[in-house]
């Protein structure tokens, strides 16, 4: 009678422990039901891989296309404006503030057309308020051309000098030769070859070949591009676009060996596993960095506007105009180039390599391969798992194990144990 009450009860106690059990996994799958399912924004930001760019790279590859031939067809028909610093010729510039009569850009373009006898090559007026003033450029006037227009401005308008008096002194005037010019282009092009070959220099020795070749062409994306978008909208280009240019290509290969120190990071050793592909460590590269270059370009573009704004609006200072105007270009651009075409063209150049093609077949072998044995596993073991849970159940309560050692004796680890415990003194008390 005993033994059957204790039979009796240790059947309840297994009845509620499977019920227990039961319980709990019905818990963990509501609970892993409930789990917040992370929108695309936040596992963007998190560098989850959320965004695909190197699995559709041939799409990035289009669009980069269609822009660079876009740029070159403009570059052709087009051309660009260059400023008179590369063309050479004379500019004028004379005061609004305080002239008599309304000064606007026709108004004066007549005046010249009268004094010199042909229309001007262009006139603004750059700035607003008190600091206005009208700028002319014209092709290489003599000296008596450039007298006899300073006198028909001044007699037109009565420009006013810093006493608040009309004055002649209040028109100036400046003459570049084609000279200076052409040297400006050779110093431009002299300084870019040097740039990009200390450039491709560091990446080989810091990173490899392939990201210096990777690197050097997104670089001449984003001056083919830049160009483009200069010669379709019609910026005039002066030294300060050069300047500006050479700056904007370094922050293009900043941005580029970001992305590519962390592809570096993920792809180290990657011939020893089999989790991704190269292409998989490069795309989860991009996703890590993705954040940080939309963050550095947004800082980045922050200054330049605040630039444009001070050097069109407030200052109407031209120079400070040109070197904002290419920077914003740059920025927007380099960003671009380092995320959808940089990071693709790397993936594709390795994907030549054998070790890369043998890694990903590797990897395509054991994801069509992987899952079977792992079920083969899982049911042997749910099969040895009820066999012993059986076993067990079936064993009367009140006698001890087949395998428990009684008390004092040394213990003996059982043949065929499948996970030793390890403890050496396990079954001593």
């Amino acid at each position: 009678m005993a033994s059957e009450g204790k039979a009796q009860t240790g059947a309840a106690e297994a009845t509620e422990i499977t019920e227990a059990s039961d319980g709990a996994a019905e818990l963990t799958t509501d609970t892993a039901a409930a789990q917040p399912h992370h929108s695309f924004i936040s596992r963007l930001y998190t560098g989850t891989g959320a965004f695909e760019v190197i699995g559709r790279r041939r799409l990035w590859y289009g669009i980069s296309g269609a822009i660079v031939a876009i740029a070159l067809i403009s570059i052709i028909l087009r051309g660009f404006t260059f400023g008179i610093d590369f063309n050479g010729g004379t500019t004028v510039s004379m005061p609004t503030a305080g002239s008599s009569g309304t000064v606007t850009t026709a108004s004066v373009s007549d005046v010249f057309r009268k004094a010199i006898g042909r229309d001007p090559e262009s006139v603004v007026i750059v700035g607003n308020g008190a600091s206005a003033t009208v700028q002319i450029r014209s092709e290489t006037l003599s000296n008596d051309q450039t007298s006899k227009l300073r006198n028909a401005l001044f007699d037109a308008f009565q420009p006013k000098g810093a006493d608040g008096k009309p004055s002649k002194q209040a028109i100036s005037d400046a003459a570049v030769s084609e000279t200076w010019g052409d040297q400006i282009t050779d110093k431009a092009l002299i300084a870019l070859v040097v740039f990009l070959a200390l450039v491709s220099l560091y990446i080989t020795v810091r990173y490899e070949r392939y990201m210096a070749v990777s690197a050097l062409t997104t670089m001449v994306f984003d001056l083919t591009v830049t160009a483009g978008v200069y010669s379709l909208v019609g910026f005039e280009v002066t030294p300060a676009t050069v300047i500006g240019l050479l700056t904007i290509l370094g922050f293009s290969l900043y941005d580029t060996v970001i992305v590519f120190d962390k592809v570096e990071e993920n792809t180290h050793g990657f011939q020893h596993t089999t989790r991704r592909t190269f292409a998989e460590q490069a795309n989860l590269a991009i996703n890590q960095t993705f954040m940080r270059s939309i963050n550095t370009s947004l800082i980045g573009v922050l200054p330049v506007l605040a630039l444009m704004v001070v050097a069109v609006w407030l200052l109407g200072v031209g120079t400070l105009k040109d070197l904002a105007l290419v920077q914003l270009v740059g920025i927007l651009v380099g960003t671009y180039s380092s995320i959808f075409f940089a990071t693709p063209l790397l993936v594709t150049l390795r994907e030549r390599t054998e070790l890369v093609r043998t890694h990903t077949r590797r990897v395509s072998r054991r994801r069509k391969a992987g899952p079977e044995p792992a079920k083969e596993a899982t049911s042997t073991e749910d099969e040895s798992a009820s066999s012993e849970t059986t076993a067990t159940a079936s064993a009367p309560s009140d006698k001890p194990a087949p395998n428990k050692p009684a008390p004092g004796a040394r213990p003996v680890r059982p043949a065929g144990t499948r996970r030793p415990s390890g403890k050496r003194n396990a079954g001593r008390r």
